[in-house]
């Protein structure tokens, strides 16, 4: 595997100004990085769950005026797409990276994934504290797992409002000096998907295909 790490340039891409501007520099600095890293992951998983996984990164199409505050990766069970249902993401923001299991609005499911996160609660809540939720991807905003009533709030929203989402997974600072070491990385993206498994499997209980 290639992949060096990721470097302060990486982060500055965020502090370009305009659309094709940005998205130059997100394709040129970070993509290349996001197919090394990703197609190391979608094996990894591909073994661990016994089923392919796919590599999806972000193209961000729909974008005609404003830049992405953030750009990421994405592996699931699906080749045509990842937005229906529980996947994998590693990305950027301008100060840090997030490792990600995401059940984002677009999944049809959600009342069925949020009920089975729900009965193992406090399987949740026992991860270890760098731990962290969000419940909305475009934000940067997360809390750790020890929150349980945050925590149950959370599944609440996502399984009772349409735009309701739940992500669990690690946010790292960009000075952390991991992020540098491009075979370390791999390793805590891999760990980390690697925990969070039994939960992946949980909400995939009942997936519409």
């Amino acid at each position: 595997m290639s992949f060096s790490g990721f470097q302060p340039h990486d982060f500055d891409t965020f502090y370009i100004d305009g659309l094709d501007e940005r998205m130059q520099a997100i394709q040129k600095r970070i993509q290349p990085k996001f197919k090394e890293i990703g197609t190391f992951l979608a094996e990894e998983l591909s073994m661990e769950l016994g089923e392919e996984m796919y590599l999806h990164i972000a193209k961000h199409a729909r974008r005609t005026k404003n830049p992405p505050n953030d750009t990421w990766l994405a592996i699931a069970d699906n080749k045509r797409g990842y937005k229906k249902y529980p996947h994998f993401q590693v990305g950027l923001f301008d100060d840090h990276v997030f490792i990600w299991l995401a059940h984002i609005y677009e999944m049809p499911n959600k009342q069925q994934a949020a009920a089975a996160l729900l009965d193992h609660i406090g399987d949740i809540s026992s991860l270890p504290s760098a731990y962290v939720i969000s419940l909305d991807h475009t934000k940067k905003d997360a809390f750790s797992v020890e929150d349980e009533r945050k925590l149950r709030e959370g599944l609440i929203r996502f399984r009772d409002v349409q735009k309701g989402e739940f992500l669990i997974g690690k946010h790292i600072k960009k000075d952390n000096p991991l992020l540098q070491d491009g075979d370390a990385f791999l390793n805590e993206a891999k760990q980390t998907f690697e925990t969070l498994l039994p939960f992946y499997r949980l909400s995939r209980v009942n997936e519409i295909s």
